[in-house]
């Protein structure tokens, strides 16, 4: 169970009408346990807002880091009825962005660039194993749904011989509506540690080149 977020920010959930919160968030709300049930990238979770605890969904499921039980909670307090602007834009094109990422909010792209280098391949095979869906975006991009309303896609350009490999983070315009701007780093944080950790689910022996 997540225990490490602020209760303040369940108390807020809780005050908040469960049809509302479902009808804006995309999701169910069951009224004999008190808890709304989500999906955030793939997995399912349930949120108890006067328990102050978000709960995996499934045995296999790991709870959240703090980073993604914000982007939940808050995902759950704050997103609007929007539909996608179906329009990509970077962290400097969201409202006030261009002043917060900077410095210690800087994306952590580097992080997934440094691993993966000019393996587009492998990218892609961790990109994929992680549920993300291929787009025609940089030299290799994948979409992540991290909730209904939340798309991030990750674009890597491989090192070539004068450039080092570069990854850029995009996002759905509507997404300043729905987090505010340090849930969002918060959420570029995790998406680029699990990028950066994943293993490569390629089987040993298969896709790799041969050394003679």
């Amino acid at each position: 169970m997540c225990h490490r977020l602020d209760a303040r920010f369940f108390q807020e959930l809780a005050a908040l009408p469960a049809e509302e919160v479902c009808r804006r968030a995309v999701c169910r709300f069951d009224p004999a346990r008190g808890c709304y049930l989500l999906e955030a990238w793939g997995d399912p979770y349930e949120v108890y807002p006067r328990e102050a605890e978000i709960r995996p969904g499934r045995p296999e499921v790991l709870p959240p880091s703090m980073e993604m039980g914000l982007a939940i909670v808050f995902y759950l307090m704050q997103s609007q009825d929007l539909p996608l602007a179906n329009e990509w834009v970077s962290e400097k094109d969201i409202p006030g962005g261009v002043n917060f990422f900077q410095g210690p909010h800087a994306i952590p792209g580097p992080l997934v660039a440094q691993r993966f280098g000019d393996d587009l391949a492998a990218f892609s095979r961790v990109c994929r194993s992680l549920g993300g869906e291929e787009a025609e975006l940089g030299d290799a991009g994948f979409i992540f749904r991290i909730h209904p309303r939340i798309p991030v896609a990750v674009l890597l350009w491989a090192a070539d011989d004068e450039f080092p490999a570069a990854v850029k983070l995009l996002f759905d315009r509507t997404i300043g509506r729905h987090l505010p701007l340090d849930v969002i780093f918060g959420l570029c944080e995790e998406v680029c540690a699990r990028l950066a950790a994943a293993p490569d689910p390629v089987a040993p022996g298969r896709d790799r080149p041969h050394n003679p």
